[in-house]
């Protein structure tokens, strides 16, 4: 036999190897492509939301679609980069669109809060107390506060939901003794006419605002005249120290707000995770992130489990069944020690 033969003779080692090769090429053409069609996708839906001339949106997004099946059709090489440079373009234009505080607003978030801080004492100026007949309805908003930092003895976690299991609404309030409650609620702010939508929050539809209120205005809010919102009150274990981070962090964040306006994101800044990280850094064994802060409507379980809440030793469901507080709400509904009604009894307080 020649050594030709013997070589001939030999299994081929290159053909599984070539196979794998090809299959992971397609693997990565397709994974390619789905993303390049999610990040079109979402320029489209991007051009239709976000154009700010009404009259243009349908025509600009169906001249996207025009672009993107020539591509499709009318090229051979460089598909790929052609697609990821229509995105490239949409984004670009996306990220220049600007906030503003000009224009009308609702109501109910036409004032933004901000601080004043002077040694212990700081102002809170814009603190929303509305009077309300209902949801729609009230007035009386806006009042400004002073408050001793050295006073600010615990912060309490307010957690709403509205039976949907990926989603709630977390409040946080800061005690400072005698009855003195004050909340900052994280929140989309609406123009006229204007109400929340999962889907617009993924734009630049709605810009942020951190609302700081009286717990007879923002919680009494949701237990009493919003429908299907369940509300549970959880004492932190955060130390006073720990608190006083806690709300000059807010404090700065709405000063900083004041100047320089945000959009609401539903992924990047909304009631979570617009603060997750300073508040994080606030704590002395902050913890990883995690999906749960995203998806947040199991958020008072991970705090449960993380150790961020006053528990007596309660497993989470007694303890979630024990903070509900919407059927007492209703019964102390006008009274002025609300904060320290819906307080008495329950666990931590």
């Amino acid at each position: 036999m020649s050594a030709s033969q013997a070589h001939e003779a030999l299994p081929s080692r290159s053909g599984p190897s070539h196979f794998l090769l090809a299959i992971c090429r397609a693997v990565g053409t397709a994974i390619m492509w789905f993303v390049l069609v999610l990040l079109n996708l979402w320029a489209v839906a991007a051009i239709y939301v976000d154009c700010r001339i009404p009259a243009l949106r349908i025509p600009l997004a169906v001249i996207y679609l025009a672009i993107l099946i020539f591509v499709i059709v009318g090229t051979r090489r460089y598909r790929a980069l052609y697609f990821l440079l229509c995105f490239c373009v949409v984004l670009l234009w996306w990220l220049s669109l600007k906030p503003s505080d000009e224009g009308n607003w609702r109501a109910d978030v036409a004032k933004k809060a901000w601080v004043e801080t002077v040694g212990d004492r700081v102002t809170v100026h814009n603190v929303r107390n509305c009077d309300y007949r209902s949801e729609t309805e009230y007035t009386n908003c806006w009042s400004d506060r002073t408050y001793n930092l050295s006073d600010l003895r615990a912060v309490d976690f307010f957690f709403v939901n509205w039976g949907v299991r990926w989603i709630g609404h977390p409040i946080l309030s800061f005690d400072f003794g005698n009855n003195q409650h004050l909340a900052f609620s994280i929140e989309a702010r609406y123009r006229p006419g204007q109400t929340y939508s999962a889907i617009l929050g993924f734009f630049r539809q709605y810009e942020l605002i951190f609302i700081a209120a009286d717990e007879r205005d923002v919680i009494r809010l949701r237990t009493n005249y919003r429908k299907d919102e369940e509300v549970y009150m959880y004492r932190t274990n955060a130390p006073a120290n720990v608190a006083r981070k806690f709300f000059l962090t807010y404090a700065d964040y709405l000063n900083h707000l004041r100047d320089h306006p945000e959009w609401y994101n539903a992924v990047t800044k909304n009631c979570t995770t617009a603060l997750n990280s300073q508040l994080s850094a606030d704590l002395p064994n902050p913890m990883p992130w995690t999906y749960r802060l995203l998806l947040n409507g199991s958020l008072d379980e991970l705090l449960y489990e993380r150790g961020r809440l006053v528990t007596n030793g309660l497993p989470f469901q007694e303890l979630k069944q024990r903070a509900h507080i919407n059927p007492f709400a209703h019964t102390v509904d006008q009274s002025p020690d609300f904060s320290a009604l819906i307080r008495a009894g329950r666990v931590g307080f």
